[in-house]
């Protein structure tokens, strides 16, 4: 017996259909209809009381499975890093991160593309796709050795396989924990000059140029890098890239302080970087907006700067920073939903993201105007390393749904 759950009384926010008014009507896991609909009898009826309807958040590149985050963050789609314990590199433990979400989450594992994310041999990509991974990537880490790099291109391209990567050329930043100029200077911090990041993205988007592969920068974070991505795209490379909230509204100023959240991989950059990522995400050379999610404790957070583990949560403030470009006119509603939803799913080649009929009934019902304000220690997150500790937004989730199923979103 089909269910129906009919949503009503909502603003519609489509990255392919635009912003309206109506409803929407799930039968089972599926949207059927939009708009003006028609309510069946026996359906079950929610009457949204003319807040934002939305597809839930598909959040690309997580290194922690973090439910109450998630679903806080009105997330529930992740494209979870390679960078585990076990690696993602075999068929069984791909198998299993892909599961482990269940019925909360979906998970799509990135496998590895070498053994170990050591870079040197090949991981098997074919069995590990059969097995359930929607992509294959580098982690947090680039491949030094060029030859390796053009065959886990070629490779993944025959499979149809996005390779998503790290962009930093590991020669160059070797040992940094900093981007160089003034800040690094003053705090006497290992630094490098932001060029590492350009270096590794001209290679990489040679080698996907010259393989006809697919290539996903997880974060570009350089005015260099943005111009090389723009070029690429008018040239035809099937390139997409990310970046994070912080690399987006902090540069390194922000780690004046020795103040270990704002340690992040790649690290903050200089003001002129930053205005770059702002016009970048703009103009559209930004394809995703991602959280970063990667949750650290005070044992690894709780030392010298240059100590610290790098990373930040990021799942529950994803949204409301998002919701922050809006309200500055730097995109708009539609398009911030593209890049939380719409593009991501394209990346990792999964059917979601849209409000479309036919699409999975994965909605996020929000009230984009509601006051609230960052706290690490009031997080859900297993940590609550956060570089906006403090900050006063707006934006809430109201309530969350998979596949039709309403699903627990924490207060």
């Amino acid at each position: 017996m089909s269910r129906m759950l009919a949503l009503l009384n909502a603003t519609l926010v489509c990255p392919l259909g635009g912003v309206s008014q109506g409803g929407v009507l799930v039968e089972n896991d599926r949207i059927v209809a939009t708009g003006l609909i028609d309510v069946p009898a026996g359906a079950e009826t929610i009457d949204c009381g003319g807040a934002t309807l939305a597809p839930a958040i598909v959040d690309l590149g997580v290194f922690a499975i973090d439910l109450p985050a998630f679903h806080a963050g009105g997330i529930v789609r992740v494209g979870l890093m390679p960078d585990q314990s076990p690696v993602l590199d075999d068929p069984g433990i791909v198998q299993r991160a892909a599961l482990i979400g269940r019925p909360g989450l979906w998970i799509h594992p990135i496998a590895a593309a070498t053994r170990g994310l050591a870079g040197t041999d090949l991981a098997e990509m074919a069995i590990n796709r059969d097995a359930g991974a929607r992509a294959v990537g580098t982690g947090a880490r680039w491949i030094a050795d060029s030859g390796v790099m053009r065959k886990v291109l070629a490779y993944a391209g025959d499979l149809g396989l996005s390779v998503i990567t790290h962009a930093e050329d590991g020669g160059v930043t070797a040992g940094a924990v900093a981007t160089a100029g003034e800040t690094a200077t003053r705090m006497g911090l290992p630094s490098a000059p932001s060029i590492g990041e350009a270096l590794a993205i001209a290679r990489d988007l040679m080698l996907t140029e010259e393989t006809g592969a697919t290539l996903h920068i997880r974060q570009v974070t350089t005015a260099a890098g943005f111009e090389l991505v723009r070029a690429a795209k008018r040239r035809g490379v099937r390139v997409t890239c990310g970046i994070t909230p912080a690399h987006l509204l902090l540069s390194d100023i922000a780690m004046t302080d020795f103040r270990t959240f704002a340690h992040l991989s790649p690290p903050l950059r200089n003001e002129s970087d930053r205005q770059a990522a702002v016009a970048a995400v703009a103009d559209g050379t930004i394809d995703v907006l991602c959280s970063g999610h990667d949750p650290r404790g005070p044992e690894e957070k709780r030392l010298p700067f240059a100590d610290s583990a790098s990373g930040m949560a990021g799942a529950e403030t994803l949204l409301a920073l998002g919701l922050g470009l809006v309200r500055d006119e730097t995109i708009s509603l539609q398009r911030l939903f593209a890049l939380l939803a719409a593009n991501p799913a394209k990346v990792l080649g999964v059917e979601a993201g849209s409000l479309g009929v036919g699409a999975p009934a994965d909605l996020l019902l929000l009230a984009p105007e509601a006051p609230w304000q960052i706290a690490g220690d009031r997080l859900h997150a297993k940590a609550g390393n956060t570089p906006f500790d403090g900050l006063p937004v707006q934006g809430k989730v109201l309530r969350l749904f998979k596949g039709g199923t309403a699903l627990p979103v924490p207060a």
